[in-house]
């Protein structure tokens, strides 16, 4: 690879309990060369959670120091307290020629394609309301009261799906793994603009099962369970 290697850069979101972070730590150790951007956060650690592994956890004057200094690629507020991925890491990537993850929620998400347009964005969708409040209970340190501020977040930031290229529900999850790494490899396939293999076609096909316009139909009955307009209604 030369050394002018532009990173692909994959954008995935989803509202808090729907399995994102368990995805994504399969795909990085499926995909090789596929750096994860670990963000900075103004929250405090959660159970065993660790500086540097999860987050980079920091004061909310450092936060906004790093602001000031430009050192954000993207950064927002989500539930009181700050998220924001640093630009190092896309030049770290694009210095070793690997691709860079992203794991933002919808405002970063947005500011990241405002950027980088060539972004490829993922959303991840729980099968239904339901089940993303059994998920959300079942992490035993979550109080009533951030329970339901979490399923109204969810709400909000479902409406957002269709600005996204790809969709993954998150219903079976070893499913969900083989799809999301199918839209990951595919991107590099049809980025390498040669002949595919048989296998390689199959991959492609797999992801494109998850593109938006491919989608739509699986998608009302999720959308009608979070009280979203159906995708027909939508420009």
């Amino acid at each position: 690879m030369s050394s002018h290697y532009k990173p692909i850069i994959y954008i995935i979101s989803a509202p808090s309990g729907s399995g994102k972070s368990t995805l994504v730590n399969e795909l990085v150790k499926l995909v090789p060369d596929l750096d994860f951007s670990i963000s900075y956060t103004t929250r405090s650690p959660r159970g065993s959670e660790q500086n540097g592994k999860q987050y980079h956890f920091v004061l909310r004057e450092e936060f906004d120091q790093m602001i000031a200094a430009g050192e954000f690629l993207e950064h927002a507020e989500f539930d009181r307290n700050c998220y924001g991925t640093a630009a190092r890491f896309l030049r770290e990537a694009e210095q070793k020629s690997h691709d860079l993850l992203l794991d933002i929620d919808v405002q970063g998400a947005r500011q990241v394609k405002d950027k980088l347009p060539e972004a490829v964005s993922i959303f991840v969708l729980p099968p239904d309301r339901k089940t993303l409040e059994w998920r959300l209970r079942k992490r035993s340190e979550n109080p009533e009261e951030a329970i339901q501020r979490r399923l109204a977040a969810a709400s909000r930031e479902i409406e957002n799906y269709n600005k996204y290229d790809y969709i993954l529900i998150n219903d079976k999850l070893e499913e969900s793994i083989e799809s999301l790494e199918a839209i990951v490899l595919s991107q590099r396939l049809l980025r390498s603009r040669r002949s595919l293999s048989s296998e390689e076609k199959e991959i492609v096909e797999r992801a494109d099962l998850h593109r938006l316009e491919n989608i739509r139909q699986r998608l009302e009955p999720i959308l009608a369970s979070f009280g979203a307009p159906p995708p027909s209604a939508r420009p």
